[in-house]
């Protein structure tokens, strides 16, 4: 990855095309999800037999769980390896500031991080409320995550127009995941 191009000054006509990435991204994944959701829930029940019992479920959403946060277990050996191999990151993120090439790896840790820890929830409460097909919508949500991480690391050089499509594809089937979730807990605690 080229160092530094990411930390250039951004402007206006930057911020625009950013916003143009932005919207096509999200309007691409979108389109992805809009196939791909229908496909797992009439394909997956025909070829694996999903968990019924609430045990069963839950240890479902704990193994999309763990492909999730081994996205996160990836960023943290790329960080420690380059900090290893960095006369200036090897002393540790107290010594000072990271190289410009740790910084990336650093964020996309602390995004990763980020990502799996909502995506993770997200896997826990829908396997919780529903069973059946329903749940063919967490290995959707798995292969979405893993896609746009590695989208999201390869383009991040590039700024956000780089960045863009690898987090919508993280980030939108956990959103919207939360749009069904959230209304199914409170009809359920209601």
């Amino acid at each position: 990855m080229p160092p530094d191009t990411h930390r250039k000054p951004v402007s206006s006509a930057d911020m625009a095309q950013g916003e143009r990435a932005i919207r096509r991204a999200g309007v691409l994944t979108l389109l992805a999800l809009g196939l791909a959701v229908p496909l797992a829930w009439f394909g997956v029940p025909r070829f694996f037999e999903l968990p019924v019992a609430l045990p069963e479920r839950l240890a479902f959403a704990a193994q999309a769980s763990a492909v999730v946060l081994a996205c996160v277990v990836v960023a943290v050996l790329i960080v420690s390896t380059v900090r290893r191999f960095s006369p200036q990151d090897n002393a540790g993120s107290a010594a000072g500031p990271p190289s410009p090439r740790l910084a990336i790896y650093a964020a996309f840790l602390q995004n990763t991080l980020e990502q799996a820890v909502i995506a993770s929830g997200l896997y826990f409460a829908l396997a919780a409320l529903v069973g059946g097909a329903w749940l063919s919508l967490i290995p959707v949500g798995v292969v979405f995550f893993v896609v746009g991480r590695i989208l999201f690391l390869r383009g991040y050089t590039a700024g956000v127009k780089g960045r863009a499509l690898g987090m919508a594809l993280t980030m939108t089937p956990t959103v919207l995941g939360y749009v069904l979730v959230l209304p199914l807990l409170v009809w359920q605690w209601f």
